[in-house]
């Protein structure tokens, strides 16, 4: 019997100084996105998250990618694009098992879409073969870097 590690996965930096750097690295996710594909969005208040998901979106065929605003209050929000519905759910004000299960976490995940998910520490379920993005900030620069893993 022989026993073989698992790959590691492969992770890319990338940096940006502006909100317009910002998007084409987006734009450069969502281009080598297909359903179905989880990603998980992982970064501090104001870090970039809901603009990273207006690239992702905007690669990936919606028509206008500006009705991308965060779901703090609404949760999920869905897109049309011509792959099919986008789920973008915002984790951030649901603590537990119970409140992931009140949105329908399990259909949606389940379901052959794009899924982006923002506040993603808080997602409790391990989701298949998900992208990671990490978002530092430099606090003196405010400078972001991207580090993407698994896509």
């Amino acid at each position: 019997m022989s026993y073989s590690k698992p790959s590691p996965l492969k992770t890319e930096l990338y940096h940006s100084n502006s909100e317009e750097e910002t998007l084409r690295i987006a734009k450069n996710v969502g281009s080598n996105l297909t359903p179905p594909r989880v990603i998980l969005l992982y970064g501090e208040l104001g870090s970039g998250k809901t603009l990273f998901t207006q690239g992702i979106v905007a690669s990936v065929g919606v028509v206008d990618p500006s009705v991308v605003r965060s779901p703090s209050f609404t949760l999920v929000n869905q897109y049309t694009s011509p792959t099919g519905p986008i789920y973008h759910i915002d984790l951030y004000r649901l603590e537990g098992f119970r409140d992931l299960y009140s949105i329908g976490i399990e259909e949606i995940l389940s379901s052959p879409t794009i899924v982006i998910i923002e506040w993603a520490e808080k997602l409790l379920i391990e989701p298949e073969n998900p992208v990671q993005i990490r978002i530092l900030v430099d606090p003196t620069t405010t400078q972001r870097q991207f580090e993407i893993e698994n896509l």
